[in-house]
This record gives structure tokens, sequence and C-alpha cells, in this order.
């Protein structure tokens, strides 16, 4: 069989998609692509079992209907320096010799048998379906996935936690911690329900999700999620298991408040935590009338550093330590000019929201302190 396809279309699709593949495989068949042919349009697939991301790309010549599969690395390197032009597959299906044809040169490979290849997994049974537009669902991902767990130790906390309530949709993410908690109004359902999306496939979300109000599909059962866009399907293995009961966590009527300029605090930090403790990264941050005093020591090298901030605060002077780089991974993933702090004793988390809130959702995130030693 042979096929002609743009060289450039083609590696863009397979860069896109490169990501799910795992270094190393129990099957040596998923160091592979699939590549469907049917009619005038090329489906091309990557998986490693517990992730199977589908793409397509439009052929510009196809003269008949075909399954391969071709070593990743191989095909993607044979096509990296090859500058944007028709590029024919010429594919025995018996020998699974494939020669490329290009304006200056060939190429010849060997392929594989695509009846080695596993069926990709099937959201179809008890399944539930949501429409939302694709901003919504990469502003989700970018703001929870920082918050986390990396350790294994609960598995439920490595990914973020979809909570469909009659209310809104909610994305949690956190590590025990810090959280981070958004609501999206736009979205609702009938009945309370969710999932764990784990960080492999949220990742991969996040570089192939467009920022715009283009719509994205959304099916789910307890096992499997599929993600579909006009350009690409993602069907990946939910986490097993109860997440925990985040609003538990949250302080209520928290009295003491605080509104700071976000990018002044972000570079106090910075400058502050090169004088502070490398193993605990601890700042503390004391609170008085109109004004925020941002310290750090590290008492091994004799190094300290401490700034001042005008901040709106009228409340009684409080003290309180936190892990700065934390606090740096939480401004960093919130937006506007300024954030409020919104506290009620230096052994109780803080919160911390943008002074204003975008229209139609709600964000919010926490962190755990830190004892202070003086």
């Amino acid at each position: 069989m042979k096929i002609k396809v743009s060289s450039a279309a083609l590696f863009s699709r397979l860069t896109s998609i490169n990501r799910v593949l795992n270094s190393k495989n129990s099957l040596s068949i998923l160091d592979c692509y699939l590549f469907d042919v049917d009619g005038q349009k090329m489906s091309i697939t990557a998986s490693d079992s517990e992730t199977t991301l589908i793409t397509s790309v439009e052929l510009i010549e196809s003269d008949t209907n075909a399954r391969f599969c071709i070593k990743a690395k191989t095909i993607q390197d044979s096509l990296k320096e090859i500058s944007d032009q028709p590029i024919t597959l010429d594919v025995n299906l018996d020998s699974m010799e494939v020669v490329g044809t290009y304006q200056n040169g060939t190429f010849k490979i060997i392929g594989e048998r695509a009846d080695e290849y596993p069926s990709p997994h099937s959201v179809d049974t008890d399944v539930q379906h949501f429409e939302l537009r694709q901003n919504v669902l990469l502003n989700g991902i970018n703001q929870s996935i920082f918050a986390t767990a990396d350790d294994e130790i609960r598995p439920v906390m490595t990914g973020i936690y979809f909570d469909f309530t009659p209310e809104c949709l909610v994305f949690v993410g956190t590590d025990g911690r810090k959280l981070v908690r958004k609501k999206e109004f736009s979205i609702t359902s009938e009945q309370q329900m969710g999932f764990i999306l784990p960080k492999k496939p949220a990742n991969i979300l996040k570089s192939l999700l467009q920022k715009s109000d283009a719509i994205a599909t959304l099916a789910f059962n307890d096992k499997l999620a599929r993600v579909e866009t006009p350009d690409f399907t993602l069907t990946c293995r939910l986490i097993d298991g109860r997440y925990p009961n985040y609003n538990s966590v949250i302080p209520q009527n928290n009295p003491y408040k605080a509104t700071i300029d976000r990018a002044a605090l972000i570079s106090t930090l910075k400058r502050v935590l090169v004088f502070s403790s490398q193993s605990s990264a601890q700042v503390k941050l004391a609170f008085k009338k109109d004004m925020l005093t941002v310290s750090g020591k590290d008492i091994d090298f004799s190094t300290s550093a401490e700034e001042r901030l005008i901040c709106e605060y009228d409340a009684p002077a409080m003290n309180i330590g936190f892990k700065g780089t934390l606090l740096l991974d939480i401004l960093g993933n919130l937006e506007g000019n300024e954030i409020c702090f919104e506290l009620a004793d230096p052994g109780r988390a803080g919160i911390i929201t943008p002074s204003e809130q975008k229209e139609g959702e709600e964000i919010l995130m926490l962190l755990m302190p830190m004892m202070l030693n003086d």
C-alpha cells in the first residue's frame, strides 16, 4: 500500500502524542505507533496500556485501507530533519518493510504487524457525559496539578479530583500540605459524582488543550475517562479509591484578612529564601497594621534577611510560618494583581485567594503553617 502525506503535518502529530510512551514497556509493541489508514485519513495511536492517545492526519493520497505499526523513535527520527514537503510511505504488508520517499531522498525501515497492538480501553458502560470549554478544562488542570502529591503512599492524592455537584464542577489537588479548590459554575450535574484523574494524562492534556472556547467532550465511568476534541482522543484508567473530604480541612470564619500585591510578595519571597534554611525553606510572615514583614534565617550558616511590604491589614498583630517554596508555588499559580490571606491563628492553615474572583469561577488555595522557633 502507498500513502502520501505532508511530512510536517505527520511529524507534528507524532510529536503531540509522543509523551504517552514510556521509556520501558512490558509489551515491546507499545514502543510503536499504530497507524490506521481509512480513506483519506490516517489515525495514529500511542499507548502505555494505562493511557491511550489517538490523533489523525489528512492524507494527500491513499490507495487502500490498512493498519500497521512502526517504532516511535525510528519514524520520528526519520522525519525530524525533513523539510515540509509531501512524503510517500510505501508499506509492504507481507514483509512489513516501509520505504519513505521524499523530494531528495529515501529511507527504509521495518514495521510491525498491527494485530499485536492491544485494543484501546472502551468507555461505554455506565458512562457519564459532559461538554465543557477546553479553556475551562485546561485552567482547572493547570491550577490544581501542582498541588497533587508525588509519592505513592496515598495514591488518591497523586491525581486531580473532578467533583461534579449540582452547583458546579470542582477541581481539587492536594498533597496534605497544600490544597487547591477551584469551582467552575458553568458546569453542573444533577447528582454528585466524580473521579480522580492521574497526573500523567493530566499533564498530557495540559499540552494538548487549547486556550479557547472550543468544546471538549468528557466521558467517564468508575474505571476510565475519555476526553475528545476535534484534534485528539485521550482515554485513561482512573485512580481507584475514595478522595479525602477536602472541604473539611478548609478553615471557616477566618477573622484576620490581609490584601497584598502578588508580584511584590513573589519578589520578596525569592530574595528572602536565599537566606533561609535550605532544608526547611521556612519564612516568617509578621502581620501588623498595614504592614507585612517577611523574614527568613539559617542558624547553621548565620544568615538572615528581612523585608517589609505595605498591605491592607487591620487586625491584631500576628506571626505565622510557612514553607517559602510552597508559598511561591501557590502565588505563581494564582492570577490577578492582588491576593488575600485569610488567617485564624499561627497553628491553622492559611487561605490564599485572588482579591477579585473571575466571573463564573472561584478559586481557593490553602497552605499548612510551620511552627516558628521564635
